[in-house]
């Protein structure tokens, strides 16, 4: 028999069609399902849309939905890691694998540059200002995604860049159901690291580096050569082959005969590990005829792969729903998240990173003390040594060891989410409903960062802490009248109401330093004051909104819809926004022409366009800009005297951002369903743009904010849902999302502006990269050459090269935005067996690895880890290659070009499940009604082409040595009473 949930249930529901999108999972069952049950039940499957629900085949709006068996049962602590691959038009891309992390999000492109274009995440139908990862993926039931402007333009200046709602779990009429969900796994990294020379070929690359560098002084090669095997050991601090080879290499660049290092202490397996991952999850929930109840609790503890690295969650929620009158039902729905986030610095370029730490590090350079025969130093507790390396080189880390400090020191985040919600819902008559309700987020973060006051450079200081204290709390109160009404063929649907939403933020941050005793972490025990800061930051926003729905014969459908939002962001003059949409949809599978055809079980047409506004302005370094009119000032000490410097002026003429979304769809189903799909076209139109415009420096200020431009997104969507194979015993399902996108700026105030490696001009994306060009390596010296373009007294363009960086001429190089991106699933039920798996890609777009260039130095960098790609370098004797030649002196060739440059095409086998359900009577005596055990894989393969580099980056395309993402496996089991 089919099954919604191969994971939790076995009640009886139609299969994929059920959603708009994602895998079916089935359990077979010893009854036979009808012919006919794909049929009736899946075309008038109903979805959540804004401010309610609607027949998936008769809305005018493009949404999808991903089901709860798509969710729970991923081993990933956000949900946002859950959606990549499952619906079309969404680009997903976790930037970080740090446990905990969220990915972005972006639904049908890019629809700013200054302001935000993350998406509204709405939470039971209310708008969501928690942490994502306070909801557990185990508490949903389904995920909508709204994505043109008739799904989205009831949330007005909020659903700007698209809607996803998330709908967690009810209790259902009938006995009372006890479900148990507990699970081990491992983790460890999805892609291995860049691949770098061993030790015996660093020394002799090195070498020649050494002996490059002094011939430049116009030293003779002989004497240089020699030099080089005199000041190796030196140069590097450190000769891992003894004491019998004090001059390992010899004059002619080569290991002496013998020479073998006595230690190989690759520090990525001392800052790295596997790491173990656990989770339990309990819920409970029943019914009767008039109300509904689910409770849930939660724990999970997911370490990273990095030490010292990973997230811990305790989370609880109950949702009640009761019918306490024929005209007044009521309910809540309460939820408490507390999570602790271990978090070394693992996403920049600070020396301290853990990341930059595992590979800069050569593993010549041990990690504990060693004697000059190799053996360890042991303390007077008989235990190694930690080496600090204060002899190393300032670019292999001096002075640092991760492996020691980390656990002596505290890079904590501990957060608290509560999220209440309420509604009362009164029934004036059949058709006129009124419902008010209350929602409320809080959620309060604490942050501390202890530098221990006995290892590392936190010992120079007397060691330091530095705590943060964030409070926000935002509240959103809504009063909707609907009204529903069928005349005969004719059927209107009616909705009008008012929200208003407040949010209050308050942060406060201290530093003090000077520890007079090891091991006490909080502010009190360090005797000197570093710094203090604070401030507050408010937002409201009033709303009125309608909608208008009408249908004849259940055939033809129009809709309509409004919305003003009033910004505290905008001056009073340009506070108010209006927004607004139409749509229509045909069934044309309930013509008589089409019926007499026989082929179609659905075929369905929709349109719509209409627009919504974005106020949510970033400044440039990300952080929300609360008072975009505002004149600002920034407070600072000068010789102990108060002072006041201006941060923005004043600019009242700022008003909202303006998108305006065309979306045409076809929706059809054939062979009694077993083959599914739909088709759109979209254009998003983003106007006004919100832009951090920049000004001279001798300003006094940086930017200040204006609406400038135009940005246009196009594209396809194709999904695809086919049942190749249905029997009794044996079902499979195979689903194909793909989706296409154009990015361009069509409109921009003086043709272009460079914004760090990009240009935005007109007619280019937002995110094309602006660097010049890599020409080689000169054959004859091996010195790195880039293009130049200059233009001769003709007016004639002439092309040329240069090897000094400076000279060189920026050019656009591509986007980093990917043309197609998509997902294939499929699942297998046979018996009692399941199988599930999900494969993403993304195809087209570029990187720019600036990571990968902190290994490829030509030698300046010395003592800094060199990659295997090094080998190759230009030598008289290997002239054509792309690596320069060797040298201390610097040559810059690292610096920003298209030679760092990579396809950002992948695909990554994201999920892999077999499950076995065990059979009833097994359980019967004891109550238990379902009993599956199973393993699955997340992030298990990875297909792609520059090796070293985890291909799922930023949006923007540039890595920023970030956290790599994870491979996890994991055991299990499920248990229903």
């Amino acid at each position: 028999m089919i099954s919604k949930n191969l994971f939790t249930s076995k009640a009886w529901i139609p299969p994929v069609a059920a959603f708009f999108l994602g895998v079916t999972s089935v359990s077979a069952q010893n009854s036979k399902p009808k012919k006919d049950s794909l049929h009736e039940k899946e075309i008038d499957e109903v979805v959540v849309v804004a401010y309610g629900k609607a027949k998936r085949n008769s809305y005018t709006g493009s949404v999808a939905t991903i089901s709860s068996d798509k969710i729970n049962n991923r081993p990933v602590t956000n949900i946002t890691k859950a959606l990549e691959g499952q619906v079309a038009g969404i680009q997903t891309t976790s930037a970080s694998g740090q446990p905990g992390a969220v990915s972005t999000i972006r639904i049908r492109g890019i629809g700013s540059i200054s302001a935000s274009s993350d998406p509204l995440y709405v939470v039971d139908g209310i708008p969501f200002d928690g942490n994502l990862n306070s909801i557990s993926p185990s508490d949903i039931e389904s995920i909508s995604v709204l994505k043109d402007a008739t799904a989205s333009a009831l949330y007005g200046s909020r659903g700007a860049n698209g809607i996803i709602i998330i709908t967690t779990k009810s209790g259902k009429k009938g006995e009372a159901k006890v479900n148990f969900n507990i699970s081990q796994g491992f983790s460890g990294r999805a892609v291995k690291d860049y691949e770098q020379v061993n030790t015996d070929q660093y020394f002799q690359l090195y070498w020649e580096a050494l002996r490059n560098g002094y011939q430049s002084g116009k030293v003779s090669s002989q004497q240089a050569a020699q030099m080089a095997t005199d000041n190796l050991v030196s140069t590097l601090g450190i000769n891992p082959y003894g004491t019998a080879y004090p001059k390992p290499v010899g004059t002619d660049g080569k290991l002496l005969p013998g020479a073998s290092p006595l230690w190989n202490d690759d520090w990525r397996d001392i800052l790295q590990r596997v790491a173990s991952r656990n989770q339990v999850d309990l819920d409970i929930s029943g019914g009767s005829e008039k109300s509904n109840y689910f409770f849930s609790l939660g724990y999970l503890d997911d370490k990273g792969m990095a030490i010292e690295s990973g997230y811990k969650r305790y989370n609880t929620r109950l949702k009640i729903n009761s019918e306490v009158k024929k005209w007044l039902n009521v309910g809540v729905n309460l939820s408490y998240t507390n999570s602790i986030q271990q978090a070394p610095t693992s996403s920049d370029s600070n020396s301290s990173n853990i990341i930059n730490a595992a590979r800069f590090i050569p593993s010549f350079y041990p990690y504990y003390e060693r004697n000059d025969d190799g053996t360890y130093i042991l303390g007077a507790d008989g235990n190694p040594i930690y080496d600090f390396g204060k002899y190393r080189p300032t670019s292999a880390l001096q002075n640092q060891n991760a492996a020691a400090t980390l656990p002596l020191d505290k890079n904590e985040n501990k957060e608290d989410n509560f999220s209440g919600k309420g509604f009362m819902e009164f029934t004036f008559l059949p058709e006129l409903k009124f419902k008010t309700s209350f929602s409320v987020d809080l959620v309060n973060y604490n942050g501390h960062y202890y530098s221990n006051p006995l290892l590392g450079q936190g010992a120079e200081i007397g060691g330091s802490v530095t705590k943060t204290n964030t409070r926000t709390l935002s509240y959103t109160t809504s009063n909707i009248l609907t009204y529903d009404k069928k005349f005969g063929k004719h059927h209107v649907n009616a909705l009008a109401g008012h929200e208003f939403y407040k949010y209050d933020y308050q942060t406060i941050s201290g530093t003090r330093s000077q520890f007079s005793l090891p091991y006490y972490y909080e502010p009190d025990a360090a005797s000197l004051l570093g710094s203090f800061s604070g401030n507050s930051n408010k937002l409201s926003l009033l709303s009125f909104l309608g909608k208008v729905e009408y249908d004849y014969n259940n055939t033809y459908f129009l809709s309509a819809s409004g919305r003003a939002d009033s910004s505290s962001r905008f001056a009073k003059d340009n506070r108010w926004g209006r927004f607004w949409s139409v749509g229509g949809s045909w069934k044309i599978s309930n013509e008589e022409f089409v019926k007499s055809l026989n082929v179609f079980n659905q075929l369905t047409l929709r349109a719509s366009y209409g627009g919504q506004g974005n106020d949510k302005l970033l400044r440039p370094n990300g952080q929300p800009l609360y008072y975009a009119y505002q004149e600002l000032y920034r407070f600072i000490s000068l010789g102990g005297e108060p002072g006041t410097t201006l941060e923005k002026t004043s600019t009242n003429n700022v008003k909202w951002e303006t998108n305006l979304n065309l979306n045409v769809g076809l929706e059809f189903a054939i062979l009694n369903n077993r083959v599914k799909g739909n088709i759109e076209y979209f254009k998003r139109k983003s106007q006004d743009l919100l832009f951090n415009m920049p000004v001279a420096p001798s300003l006094g200020i940086s930017d200040y904010p204006a609406n400038i431009g135009t940005i246009q997104n196009t594209g396809f969507e194709f999904s695809l849902f086919t049942t190749p194979i249905k029997n009794d015993n044996f079902q499979w399902n195979v689903d194909v999302n793909l989706s296409t996108l154009n990015n361009k700026v069509t409109k921009l105030p003086g043709g272009s502006l460079v914004v760090g490696s990009k240009l935005l001009t007109v007619g280019g994306s937002v995110y094309d990269f602006f660097i010049p060009e890599w020409a080689g390596v000169d054959p004859s010296n091996g010195k790195p050459l880039w293009k130049t373009v200059s233009t001769d007294a003709s007016g004639n363009s002439v092309e040329g090269t240069t090897s000094e960086y400076s000279k060189a001429t920026k050019l656009l190089q591509g986007s980093a935005l990917p043309k197609l991106t998509g997902g294939i699933s499929t699942s297998i039920s046979y018996k009692n067996f399941d199988f599930s798996g999900l494969l993403t890609f993304k195809i087209g777009g570029k990187i720019l690895d600036t990571d990968y260039t902190s290994i490829m130095h030509n030698g300046s960098a010395g003592g800094r880890a060199w990659s295997a790609e090094m080998l190759n370098r230009w030598t008289p004797d290997n002239p054509n290659t792309d690596v320069p030649g060797l040298s201390t002196t610097t040559n810059n060739w690292t610096s920003t070009s298209s030679r760092f440059l990579y396809s950002g095409t992948y695909a990554r086998l994201k999920n892999v499940s077999l499950g076995y359900t065990l059979p009833e009577d097994y359980f019967e005596k004891i109550g238990l009604k379902k009993f599956r055990i199973y393993i699955q894989a997340e992030n298990l393969l990875t297909f792609y082409k520059h090796k070293g580099m985890d291909p799922e980056q930023a949006l923007d395309g540039t890595t920023y040595y970030r956290y790599p993402a994870m491979r996890t496996i994991t055991f299990g089991l499920q248990a229903t009473l």
